[in-house]
């Protein structure tokens, strides 16, 4: 039977408005969507739309303070600045190309200026209301889906000047959000840091810093393991702080104009060019760039005018310029800083200078120890046939216009056949892959680095994911560690997250690694199937089924039928991501997981293990984590 012709005339053409435009296509304006379990999905990127605009009104001089609140997934963000001009209250949040922000004298170094953020937040919230404060007099305008329902008059007010913005983000695009506290924590805080002066209240909790960067990196690390004290570098328009540590990677936390350039861009690049090259000079050495920032932890601010950034979403700078002039290179800019003042501190401080010389000469015996035994593993990991052995790729893990990784690549780590098998058959075959273990992994706690070229497990995994670099070329976006729900299976993802934390930290640091929820149980009868992922919600199901439903206990992954299984790892699908939490470091955490058998860890398993059906399950501890 011969296809249908397809008509391509007039009629085909159609027209969209703003409004269906973002609604149709909401990866051009926000990104990944998601489900609030990473910290890149768009539900962050909405809450962050609002919020630059008030971080703008302060960097303007206007407005000391921000409170910000999310309960139940009601989003509600109070400044003290302007307020939206009375007249253009309705045109600011829905027309697109609309906006103050075209003024470049208003808002000279401004992280928006494109006029769509707010539109975007608009047209993608089941309930969107915007309330301008000016001068003694407000005005009230609220939206369903983009479309305007109601536009209040102006009337009095005793309420000091600002705007609030209070928005449900729609459930029937982000499906099944939730938010998570320490991603909307830790984009707060880097407001604060970037902002000396602003206090921001979130939920009631206060966020306030004095000393910028600094208290950044005080934050991400731990005095402890620094090889120095942080260098703190401030100039016009560009900040900087630096520190090594004794950890494996490098860690680097990138601002443009108070955007964090997740992504980095041509400011991160320009700093570690600097860096590299203004160490060289002073040491008059010229030491490999792997051993100079090998363990390092930087962070770098800078402010230029009307920045342009490779997407909407503002996560990596491409701007060559600090300003449309063009007249003053970036790269010579940052380089120039670091190159004085860099330079200035190291002389000053010769206590600093000997700690930085021994952490690179340190790295660079590592390596160079190193080198024979990594030339024998990338040659063992190509015999061992890779791809077709143990890694089950995926067909599109890069976003072919951009060869950067796809929001939406994940790979699966798995243990067994069975397992993997399942995963395998019922997988999108698209963007998910599927590594497979096999047997426990080694306990690496302690071991150095080594031990990842020697043993074939860790050798193998590492080139699969393309991060023995670094993470820069981490060819997935997700990582998911996907075991039983049994003694063994939470025993090979305690081994798992050993690996990842101490060899790659800043491959968890930055949010790419996540467990793997199935269900535990099936609840069913003819009608109904309901599964399940605990002992209460199994007791819901039981009382939701009518009769005597039929209970079935997954005890393996192996045991859930692929077209089961395609359920579960699907758009339906349960991840939890892993989290550092600020007040324990990583050696710390691993000291007490896998070290000696103490008496403070033996309590802590006793106290969170729970009985199931005569099968003892550790519990999830990776939510300590």
């Amino acid at each position: 039977m011969a296809e249908e012709e397809v008509i391509y005339n007039e009629d085909s053409i159609r027209s969209l408005d703003w409004r269906e435009h973002i609604r149709l296509r909401p990866g051009m304006y926000i990104g990944k969507l998601g489900d609030g379990l990473s910290m890149d999905d768009g539900i962050y990127v909405l809450a962050k739309e609002i919020m630059d605009n008030s971080i703008d009104e302060f960097v303007m001089g206007n407005g000391k303070n921000i409170e910000v609140k999310i309960v139940d997934n009601k989003v509600t963000v109070r400044d003290f600045g302007r307020g939206i001009p009375l007249g253009k209250v309705i045109e600011c949040v829905s027309q697109i190309n609309t906006g103050g922000k075209y003024d470049s004298k208003a808002f000279k170094k401004s992280v928006g200026l494109n006029g769509v953020g707010t539109k975007a937040v608009n047209a993608l919230s089941s309930s969107f209301k915007v309330q301008s404060f000016r001068d003694g007099k407000t005005m009230l305008a609220e939206f369903e889906y983009g479309e305007l329902k109601k536009a209040h008059k102006i009337t009095d007010t005793m309420e000091p000047n600002g705007t609030l913005v209070t928005y449900f983000a729609d459930d029937s695009i982000f499906r099944n959000y939730r938010y998570v506290n320490e991603f909307i924590q830790n984009q707060i805080w880097n407001y604060a840091y970037l902002n000396a002066g602003l206090t921001i209240i979130f939920n009631n909790e206060k966020y306030f810093s004095k000393g910028g960067l600094l208290d950044l990196l005080k934050r991400k690390t731990n005095e402890e393991e620094l090889r120095y004290p942080i260098i703190h570098l401030k100039g016009d328009d560009i900040e900087v702080a630096i520190t090594h540590e004794n950890q494996y990677g490098e860690e680097y936390y990138s601002f443009v104009n108070g955007q964090h350039t997740t992504q980095g861009g041509t400011h991160l690049n320009a700093f570690k060019e600097a860096f590299a090259k203004t160490v060289r000079e002073f040491y008059k050495k010229d030491f490999d760039l792997a051993d100079i920032r090998a363990s390092i932890v930087a962070a770098v601010s800078v402010r230029i005018q009307e920045p342009v950034f490779e997407s909407q979403t503002k996560t990596k700078l491409g701007s060559q310029t600090i300003s449309p002039e063009g007249n003053i290179s970036l790269k010579q800019f940052v380089t120039d800083f670091l190159k004085k003042e860099l330079d200035n501190f190291l002389h000053k401080h010769p206590e600093v200078a000997d700690a930085l010389q021994k952490r690179i000469l340190q790295s660079e015996r590592e390596r160079k120890d190193m080198a024979g035994i990594k030339k024998l593993a990338n040659e063992r990991a190509k015999k061992a046939n890779l791809h077709n052995k143990k890694l089950r790729d995926c067909r599109f893990h890069l976003d072919d216009e951009k060869n950067e990784r796809r929001y939406d690549s994940t790979l699966f780590i798995t243990e067994g056949d069975s397992a993997s098998g399942s995963i395998t058959k019922s997988r999108n075959v698209e963007t998910q892959a599927v590594f497979s273990l096999r047997g426990k992994p080694l306990n690496c706690y302690g071991l150095t680095k080594k031990v990842v070229y020697e043993n074939e497990e860790f050798n193998l995994l590492q080139h699969a994911l393309n991060i023995e670099e670094g993470i820069e070329n981490l060819r997935y976006n997700q990582i998911v560690i996907a075991t039983d729900a049994d003694v063994d299976g939470m025993h090979i993802r305690l081994l798992m997250l050993t690996f990842f934390l101490q060899f790659f930290p800043d491959l968890v640091k930055n949010g790419h690694l996540y467990i793997l929820e199935t269900p535990l149980f099936r609840v069913r009868n003819k009608q109904k199937t309901i599964y399940c992922y605990s002992e209460d919600e199994k007791q819901k199901a039981i009382h939701q089924i009518s009769g005597r439903p039929e209970i079935t206990r997954f005890k393996g992954l192996g045991e859930i039928s692929p077209d089961e299984f395609g359920m579960f790892i699907g758009k339906d699908i349960r991840l939890q991501p892993v989290l550092l939490t600020q007040d324990i470091t990583i050696q710390k955490l691993l000291e007490y997981y896998m070290g000696k058998n103490t008496m403070d860890r033996q309590a802590f398993i006793i106290n969170n293990l729970r009985i199931e059906k005569d099968v003892l399950i550790e519990d999830e501890i990776e939510e300590v984590v």
